[in-house]
C-alpha cells in the first residue's frame, strides 16, 4: 500500500504543515502565535528541525530569523493526498469517491457546485475520448 506524503508525521507535525501551506513561508514565532494549544518556543523549534530533517519543510534566513517553507508544492500533496485516499479507503476507484461525496448529507452540493462538477466531467471524457 502506497503511503500519504505526510503519513509518517505525528498529529502536531500536520498540524504545523497545514499552517506552512497556507501561509506560504512562516517563522516559527509567527507559528507559535496561529498554533491552536500553546508549545514551548524550544518544542516548536526542535518540531521545525524534526519536519526538516524529515524533508517536509526548509528553511532560508532573514535577517536574524529563519524562515520555514514547504518543500513540495500543495499541488503535488493534495494530488499524493488524494492517491493515498482513493487507494486506502475506495479500492481504487474515483468513481467510489464521487458517490461518497454525491451521496454525504455532510457535503451537500449546491447548484453552482452541481454544474462545476458536471463540467469537469465533461471535459474530462472530452480529453479520453
Amino acid at each position: 500500500m502506497k503511503r500519504g506524503p505526510l503519513s509518517n508525521l505525528s498529529i502536531r507535525e500536520r498540524q504545523i504543515m497545514e499552517i506552512v501551506y497556507q501561509k506560504g513561508e512562516i517563522t516559527a514565532s509567527e507559528l507559535e502565535k496561529i498554533l491552536p494549544d500553546s508549545l514551548s518556543n524550544s518544542t516548536l523549534r526542535t518540531q521545525l528541525r524534526v519536519l526538516e530533517r524529515k524533508g517536509h519543510i526548509k528553511h532560508k534566513e532573514k535577517g536574524l530569523r529563519y524562515v520555514y517553507y514547504p518543500v513540495q508544492k500543495i499541488e503535488k500533496v493534495k494530488k499524493l493526498a488524494l492517491e493515498h485516499l482513493i487507494e486506502t479507503f475506495f479500492n481504487g476507484s474515483p468513481s467510489s469517491v464521487v458517490a461518497a461525496i454525491l451521496n454525504n448529507a455532510e457535503t451537500k452540493l449546491t447548484p453552482e457546485e452541481f454544474e462545476r462538477v458536471a463540467r469537469l466531467i465533461k471535459d474530462a471524457q472530452k480529453e479520453t475520448i
